[in-house]
């Protein structure tokens, strides 16, 4: 009789190779080929990372030993290769048809006997530790290794299996899901033979997670393939529904780099709205349902900011260890589980991550749609957006855009009437829809996160995708067509018709570097890893209104006196942003620091100059409650703005939340590359003012490495330079508003709009003036303006005058750079 090692002190070991289960304590990364690639990481996180506090669950596996033995035993190979003999999985038909035989065939097959008796001595060995028909997860691992494919979801997992007899059965089903659909179309896809791979099955201890949350991280951010943030999603219950795209889950992202150091680096927090979760069903036929959450869970976060360090950390140990092993940086896909019973975490699986890291790294390639106005040229009036209004909104996975025909289909059983080159649109995609995904050009699903299996698959097809969008399969129609943009950002738009776009590529080893500093201008957090390819030494300008008019929306005068706000249906809107939050104010605090952090983290340790707000007064009035805290004012341009409202009675306690946000930025996220610069700041006096203020509020200058610059917008700014030296840091030239106010006129004006030229005498020799001035002072001086990205002269003025940086809106620095590296040679 065949020998059969389940545990380590077996009085007549044998070989690894030809056992047929083994405790999973037992077995490590090398052994794919024996356990498949999630139970060897399974193993190799239980022996190497316990010590350093990685808490994973215990069980064991059968190994490809079984399962080649189950199929020889039997003369099951001869049988399946006659199925095969006329697969075409092209053919939605036939390739069920072909499944459907291979997996009756494997179930109607018994397991050899002593297949039985080592799972149900593993089993028993189980259940002496954690009591009689202990709860088990049961889950298929294949033994195939290729970096470039995840193998996500292809083959099936029971949860909450109890009894021997129920294990047994669940070992053979998945077993038989070697051949699922999806499983035998993603193969050919991939060039595997089905003949070559076996499976595994891995049984592991339940983690009751049915009882609290549970969900998937990263450790790099899916869509951009930035390497220092860790995505966290998470849903209520079982981690399956988070899995499978079947709920649209809370986000979390943490900057690993300062988390290392002991910061608090939670950087964006993101509500999903977790309408279902995933529990035991003691009573029915099934081993789980799903059944509502309560409406007060879902306006509530699955995660508080200890568990979301934890996680985060435990995602860099776990990175850490497999770069270490493998030799070569080696990002993770990770799911865990929180205990409802006992509150501990735990990880439950781990794999390579399959995208990002097989990138190129020396392309850059963008998409853009045409026409789409750039972040500098926006103007925040009325609605604060210029972009076409989209149909329906989710969450982007990948960086592209797709376009086509709408093919509206809500159940798997349909896929045949999915033509080439169509949009899909449906409530979910499972692995069971990747037969017809390599033919989309772009998905859009009502439910999901981007760490569901569907959002995985997508990115390796290189395929747009937007998940989680709501009601998408009732606003588009079939025959409709659609374009679908995953270039704007973490929100992915949907817009009707066929828009124009264009698709940019640069070889960056073939850009010069230069000695005057390039740097960007940002508005909008949900870019900010996106744009870290570009090269830059910075950025030269976060306007952080965008936060406030998009992610805030509410003035912060009327979050502080949210009781007394007498415009009603403003109050019921604010009500709804601020749901989670008791005192309204710090859902401003909270948000302003997640938004600039992000792009702090994003670019660091490199500085990230933030200019505090600069609103106008009409367009603070046009946020939430604000008409009740604002002036009117004949002429905002010149009016109550900038520095000073931060130290005046009637907006100082907005300006309040703002250092409340940078100190929390600064002291708490660990991200001091923050450079703070106060805007339209008239005299030095005022600037004392401001900076008294600030301090106040923890922000001292000189303190933490904290420096404060001014922006040069103003005529008064640049004859008293010398002044203003002495009260801030550095100097960033304005010179939108500065060119206004040296020629006397509004731009926004129709009727003398034509006069308004950055180029004109008068200004070029005001701004000449400016930068030697603070040059001689030993000031750095910049320029964040909108005239270098449309003047090549004006680029090469500012050379001349020896300016240290310019900022760019980041689709002209490629250009720009060209310009500036030119001038430098002809200096």
């Amino acid at each position: 009789m065949l020998e059969i090692l389940v545990h380590s002190d077996n009085k007549n070991p044998i070989s690894k190779e030809q056992a047929l289960v083994l405790p999973l304590s037992k077995v490590g990364i090398a052994d794919i080929a024996l356990v498949g690639s999630k139970n060897a990481s399974l193993g190799e996180m239980i022996q190497q990372l316990r010590r350093k506090g990685v808490k994973v669950p215990t069980g064991f596996a059968t190994t490809a030993y079984a399962y080649r033995y189950f199929i020889s035993s039997a003369g099951l190979e001869a049988k399946l290769r006659e199925i095969f003999t006329n697969l075409d999985v092209e053919n939605v038909t036939n390739l069920r048809q072909c499944g459907r035989k291979a997996r009756l065939l494997m179930l109607q097959t018994p397991f050899p006997p002593e297949l039985q008796k080592a799972i149900a001595l593993a089993y028993e060995n189980l259940c002496q530790n954690y009591g009689a028909d202990t709860d088990v997860a049961v889950r298929s691992s294949a033994t195939a290794q290729d970096p470039h494919a995840s193998f996500a979801g292809q083959q099936e997992t029971f949860l909450n299996v109890r009894g021997l007899e129920a294990v047994l059965e669940s070992c053979h089903k998945c077993f038989a899901s070697i051949f699922t659909d999806r499983a035998i179309s993603y193969r050919q896809i991939k060039g595997f033979d089905h003949f070559n791979i076996a499976l595994s099955v891995g049984v592991q201890k339940m983690v009751r997670s049915d009882l609290s949350t549970s969900g998937v991280m990263f450790s790099i951010d899916t869509e951009t393939g930035f390497k220092d943030a860790a995505l966290i999603t998470a849903a209520y219950g079982l981690g399956e529904n988070v899995v499978q795209g079947a709920v649209n889950p809370d986000e979390y992202l943490v900057f690993k780099s300062t988390l290392k150091q002991g910061y608090s680096s939670i950087i964006k927090k993101r509500l999903g709205t977790k309408e279902i979760k995933m529990v035991y069903d003691r009573e029915g036929l099934k081993l789980t349902k799903n059944i509502s959450v309560t409406p007060s869970d879902r306006t509530r976060f699955a995660l508080n900011n200890d568990d979301i360090l934890q996680l985060a950390h435990w995602a860099c140990v776990i990175e850490e260890h497999y770069s270490q092993v493998c030799g070569v940086y080696t990002p993770m896909d990770i799911e865990w589980a929180k205990d409802g019973l006992t509150n501990e975490l735990f990880i439950v699986q781990a794999r390579k991550e399959t995208v990002q890291s097989q990138k190129m790294n020396n392309v850059l390639r963008s998409y853009r749609l045409v026409g789409q106005p750039t972040e500098q040229g926006r103007e925040f009036l009325n609605n604060f957006s210029l972009s076409p209004h989209p149909l329906v909104t989710g969450s982007s996975v990948g960086e592209m855009i797709g376009q086509g025909k709408a093919r509206v289909i809500v159940d798997v059983d349909q896929i045949n009437q999915f033509q080439s080159g169509e949009v899909l649109v449906t409530n979910r995609i499972d692995p069971d829809w990747e037969p017809i995904l390599k033919r989309a050009s772009a998905i859009v699903t009502n439910s999901g996160g981007r760490t569901c299996h569907a959002a995985i698959l997508a990115r390796e097809m290189g395929i747009p995708a937007i998940v989680g969008c709501g009601n998408a399969t009732n606003v588009l129609r079939t025959g409709q067509e659609i374009t679908v943009s995953c270039a704007e950002g973490e929100t992915g738009k949907v817009y009707q018709g066929l828009l124009p776009y264009e698709v940019t590529e640069v070889a960056l080893e073939k850009l010069p570097r230069t000695h005057t500093h390039i740097t960007l201008n940002v508005g909008n957090p949900e870019e900010a890893f996106g744009l870290t390819a570009i090269p830059n030494d910075g950025v030269g300008l976060v306007r952080i209104e965008f936060m406030i008019a998009n992610h805030i929306k509410a003035h912060p005068l009327a979050l502080i006196h949210f009781d007394e706000l007498e415009d009603k249906l403003a109050k019921y809107k604010i009500a709804e942003l601020t749901a989670q939050y008791e005192d309204k104010a710090q859902f401003f605090v909270d948000k302003l620091a997640q938004g600039v952090g992000a792009i702090a983290a994003a670019f660091y340790p490199k500085p990230v100059i933030v200019r505090l707000s600069d609103f106008k007064s009409n367009e603070y009035a046009n946020l939430l409650g604000g008409k009740q805290f604002e002036p009117q004012e004949n002429n905002p341009m010149i009016g109550w703005r900038g520095a000073s409202r931060y130290y005046d009675e009637r907006y100082r306690e907005g300006f309040a939340l703002e250092c409340q946000a940078m100190k929390r930025v600064r002291d708490e996220m660990g991200l001091t590359n923050v450079i703070l610069m106060i805007p339209f700041c008239r005299t030095p006096q005022e600037g004392r003012r401001v900076l008294a203020e600030m301090a106040k509020h923890g922000l001292v200058r000189g303190e933490n490495s904290l420096q404060v610059y001014v922006m040069c917008e103003l005529p008064s700014n640049v004859q008293l330079a010398d002044e203003f030296s002495q009260v801030f840091d550095g100097f960033s030239i304005g010179s939108n508003d500065l060119t206004q106010l040296t020629l006397g006129l509004d731009r926004d004006s129709e009727l003398v709009a034509h006069l308004f030229d950055e180029r004109d005498d008068a200004v070029q020799r005001t701004i000449a003036k400016a930068i030697a001035t603070v040059k001689q002072r030993g000031r750095k001086i910049g320029i964040c303006g909108q005239a270098p990205n449309d003047y090549p002269e004006f680029t090469r003025f500012l050379v001349k005058q020896g300016i240290d940086s310019i900022s760019l809106n980041p689709d002209s620095v490629l250009k720009t750079m060209l310009e500036i590296a030119t001038a430098e040679q002809d200096s």
